[in-house]
């Protein structure tokens, strides 16, 4: 048996309860207890005395750390008092400098007080529960949670590519037409024009090729087209026609140009030669050689005949002398098959087959090649119209293939592009009205038309539906500007009045001979044939 301890011998005995009995409450009542008075503490009598605390005591609480005895302790000390907000009645004002709406208080360091709050501090902030959230969030520390970003690359399927090339291949078929396309009729400047050509000339062997240049208008009132190997020149005062070169065997004639007087015709060919030939003897003058490929283009300013390339090349040609080539361009990956002067020859402006338009410095200097003062990459097809605007020199417009089907005005003096309208079909070829603030396109497939549309507005005034049995691929602008000649692969040229000249205007009511010579609408008495 385990002996018992004196503890538990005290516990033991102090269980015995005395019992309280009415005559010992009452004399303890009785009892009176006096207890020493407790002197008072030595710091607190100098703490509420009127001693001046000393200077480094006053720095130890300032910095909330007090010596005492050799221990240091740390007070939390309260560097910003509260400042209660008092709610005021909506007739106070808020403050006697602050206006209502003008606030005159400084913004930038409301700003920064605003974003400092803002700011995540990971030093106040837990360790452990910022890592926390960065790893269930995703989201690096301090880093913005939107932002921009670059698309998502398109998925690497050969499927959605080849579904995406049928889709843009079938999409002229589907383009709208007849009905569907939105009439001129409401327009705000709309104007009725002629829907019956004034003379159709048949033209067989008209080489139906979108990249061609079959059909020139000069300024002695003629008109050259190229019928696959063979050139003619039709005259509109007479209605003479007559036939000036024939192309070499084996190849086609793939491009002609006036010159600025209309004395002579430049030609060229599928071998990549240029003849230059006299319009009122009907000679040839020379053969200019040097092209790989086919010369789809030409265009003249005074002696210099411009010729563009298969191969994406343009040369100057001076033709006053025997070596020809003055200078070469290199600016195109792709066929050149748009390509014109300005009147002043400044500048040259080009389009090919690479989606591409460029726009050069006309004048020739001691350099062998030139520079492009601007490119334009903002087609998506071919671009074969190009056109100077006569009446504002800086304005240039370009158009493009079936895939484009845009008209873009170009500001050749800042580089800008001014103007986009996108239209149903592809664009073959554009005219500007001389005396009027109009622009004219022909069509392709699968809408065929002749369309006109204001400037600087770009609204369609005027149309011609299926001017012609196949895409117009041709057009020229008479000397007097109010006749337009198109030529299609239906094997016609047709002759549409489409704006007045100076001459009709001042005699307003009289009756015009039309071009050739004829009656008003002459077609209806028969066709007349180019050959």
């Amino acid at each position: 048996m385990e002996a018992e301890t004196p503890s538990r011998r005290a516990r033991a005995r102090s269980e015995a309860k005395t019992p309280l009995t009415p005559s010992l409450v009452a004399a303890m009542a009785n009892v009176a207890i006096n207890a020493p008075a407790r002197p008072a503490s030595p710091i607190k009598r100098t703490t509420c005395a009127s001693i001046a605390l000393s200077d480094a005591l006053q720095r130890q609480a300032g910095a909330g750390v007090i010596r005492k005895g050799g221990v240091e302790s740390r007070l939390d000390v309260v560097t910003r008092d509260y400042v209660p907000q008092l709610k005021r009645s909506r007739s106070t004002p808020a403050s006697a400098r602050r206006d209502r709406f003008i606030t005159n208080r400084d913004s930038d360091n409301d700003v920064a007080a605003t974003l400092e709050q803002m700011h995540l501090n990971p030093k106040s902030a837990s360790p452990a529960h910022t890592a926390r959230l960065v790893a269930a969030t995703g989201v690096p520390l301090n880093r913005r949670i939107l932002a921009y970003h670059e698309q998502p690359p398109a998925p690497p399927s050969d499927s959605h590519s080849v579904l995406a090339q049928h889709r843009e291949f079938a999409r002229p078929l589907y383009a709208q037409r007849d009905a569907a396309i939105p009439n001129s009729i409401g327009a705000t400047k709309s104007r009725k024009i002629p829907t019956q050509p004034e003379r159709v000339l048949d033209a067989p062997g008209l080489v139906d090729d979108f990249y061609l240049n079959l059909l020139a208008w000069s300024s002695a009132n003629s008109v050259a087209v190229a019928l696959e190997a063979s050139t003619y020149i039709w005259k509109a005062d007479t209605g003479a026609v007559t036939q000036l070169a024939d192309a070499p065997e084996g190849t086609y004639v793939s491009s002609v140009d006036f010159s600025n007087d209309g004395a002579f015709l430049g030609v060229g060919l599928g071998t990549g030669d240029v003849e230059l030939w006299d319009v009122e003897s009907a000679q040839k003058l020379r053969t200019m050689s040097g092209h790989q490929g086919q010369v789809a283009t030409l265009s003249w300013h005074q002696h210099i005949l411009t010729s563009g390339c298969g191969d994406g090349s343009i040369w100057h040609h001076d033709v006053r002398i025997p070596r020809h080539k003055v200078m070469e361009l290199l600016g195109h990956t792709g066929e050149v098959c748009g390509l014109k002067w300005r009147s002043d020859g400044e500048l040259l402006a080009s389009g090919g087959n690479d989606n591409v338009v460029n726009i050069w410095d006309g004048r020739l200097g001691n350099v062998a090649r030139g520079n492009t003062k601007w490119t334009k990459r903002n087609h998506t097809a071919a671009v074969k119209a190009i056109a100077w605007c006569p009446w504002q020199p800086s304005l240039l417009a370009s158009g493009g293939g079936t895939n484009d089907a845009t008209i873009n005005i170009w500001n050749t003096t800042t580089g800008a592009r001014l103007h986009s309208l996108k239209t149903p079909s592809q664009i073959t070829s554009l005219l500007w009205a001389p005396a009027k603030k109009e622009i004219l396109s022909t069509h392709g497939f699968p809408t065929n038309a002749v369309m006109v549309h204001a400037y600087p507005s770009m609204e369609r005034v005027a149309e011609i539906r299926d001017a012609h049995d196949a895409r117009v691929l041709f057009s020229c602008l008479s000397p007097n500007g109010d006749v337009v000649c198109t030529g299609a692969g239906d094997e016609n040229l047709k002759f549409w009045r489409i704006w007045d000249s100076g001459e009709e205007k001042a005699r307003k009511k009289k009756v015009v001979s039309d071009v050739g010579g004829g009656r008003i609408n002459s077609t209806k008495e028969g066709i007349l044939s180019i050959r």
